[in-house]
């Protein structure tokens, strides 16, 4: 069986070496046919703390590391664009 791979953005990144993935798919309604977008939030272990909110990431699945971790953070894509008040000197 194949390991699953999964792109997605960075929401949470309070926890230590723990982030939190956003995943969005679109599916569409079986009954109306609309295009409806779903959103999967994952539990990423990040070993090195280096992801930040709006990071674009690829992560991979692995075995429980804890009660609702299953993913490990495989590469970053994309850092954020975020600056911060204190490199601005503000």
């Amino acid at each position: 069986m194949p390991i699953k791979e999964r792109l997605g953005v960075v929401v949470g990144d309070k926890m230590d070496k723990t982030i939190v993935v956003s995943i969005e798919s679109r599916v569409t309604n079986k009954r109306y046919g609309k295009i409806v977008a779903k959103t999967k939030r994952y539990k990423v272990h990040d070993d090195s703390n280096e992801c930040n909110i709006g990071d674009l990431v690829l992560i991979s699945e692995t075995r429980p590391l804890s009660k609702t971790k299953r993913w490990e953070l495989k590469e970053i894509k994309q850092k954020s664009l975020k600056l911060d008040n204190q490199a601005l000197g503000e």
